[in-house]
């Protein structure tokens, strides 16, 4: 959900600026800087940010730079000659010397450099300052669909990775069964003047293995292999689901590792955890 997008559109002597910024969050989380003679609009430009970002912490800034040779801030001639009075009457009352350099004193003083016009927003204004708006958040979004498409090739590898690793399992699976028995066998040989019945045996191993069994296991986390990658398919506003079938991969990977007693096994089942956290990790980015 990372983006950034910026406009700049020139309205008269003005060059009006707008950023918007966005960062991972699970819900929408706008903060806006916007100049106060735009302040009245900003409920309409706060719609517009929810309208075409759905999720993320947001910061939008609208800012206006002046062409200050076409509109310099003009000097309050009439207070200057003011303080110029006052200043002069003080000195020759008190015996304090004047200023050697009365233009950088006066200028200094309060409200000598400040405007006292109000400026009231235009409909021509207002119309150019909302074009720039969505050109911003276009250009985010824009932004995020090219983050997304890489993050989508990134969760493939790493979906196709699990499955591999999956895969990988089946030949120990099977193989574990013949270990299982013959390591029992081994047990009891080893222990004189135990004669043991083998129907019985063979009826114990059953219910052992079928305690190790992963087949729901691997059916479950294969399902949700494929869910994961019809899910990135669909519009965009499916990452909240994306981490929830994460979660549920996690289960099934989780189980089958406590169902593995092979090393083998349980190399391929860290791996797995390790391609998901990766996983786990990038999903905060999705939208």
């Amino acid at each position: 959900m990372t983006g950034y997008g910026k406009a700049v559109v020139a309205y008269k002597d003005k060059k009006i600026h707008v950023e918007v910024k966005s960062l991972n969050s699970k819900q929408l989380d706008l903060n806006t800087r916007i100049a106060p003679l735009y302040r009245e609009k900003e409920m309409e430009m706060r719609q517009m940010v929810a309208e075409a970002i759905i999720r993320g912490k947001v910061d939008m800034s609208v800012w206006i730079e002046k062409d200050m040779a076409v509109d310099p801030t003009p000097i309050n001639a009439a207070l200057v000659e003011n303080y110029y009075q006052q200043i002069k009457s003080i000195s020759e009352k008190t015996g304090i010397p004047v200023p050697e350099d009365w233009f950088y004193t006066l200028l200094r003083m309060p409200d000598v450099l400040t405007k006292t016009e109000t400026e009231e927003l235009e409909d021509e204004e207002w119309l150019t300052v909302k074009g720039a708006v969505s050109e911003a958040l276009k250009n985010l979004v824009d932004f995020r669909t090219q983050e997304g498409a890489a993050l989508q090739k990134k969760f493939t590898e790493k979906i196709d990775n699990i499955a591999i690793l999956l895969a990988e399992i089946e030949p120990y699976e099977k193989s574990r069964v013949e270990k299982i028995k013959q390591r029992i066998v081994e047990g009891l040989q080893q222990i004189p003047g135990v004669d043991y019945d083998k129907n019985r045996l063979e009826q114990e191993l059953i219910y052992y293995i079928e305690k190790l069994d992963i087949s729901e296991e691997k059916q479950r986390l294969t399902n949700h292999l494929k869910y994961f990658r019809d899910t990135m398919n669909e519009p965009a506003g499916q990452g909240k689901k994306l981490g929830f079938i994460a979660q549920e991969m996690g289960r099934e990977i989780n189980t089958t590792g406590s169902k593995s007693n092979q090393a083998e096994m349980q190399n391929l089942v860290v791996k797995m955890k390790d391609e998901l956290e990766q996983i786990k990790e990038q999903v905060l980015n999705a939208l």
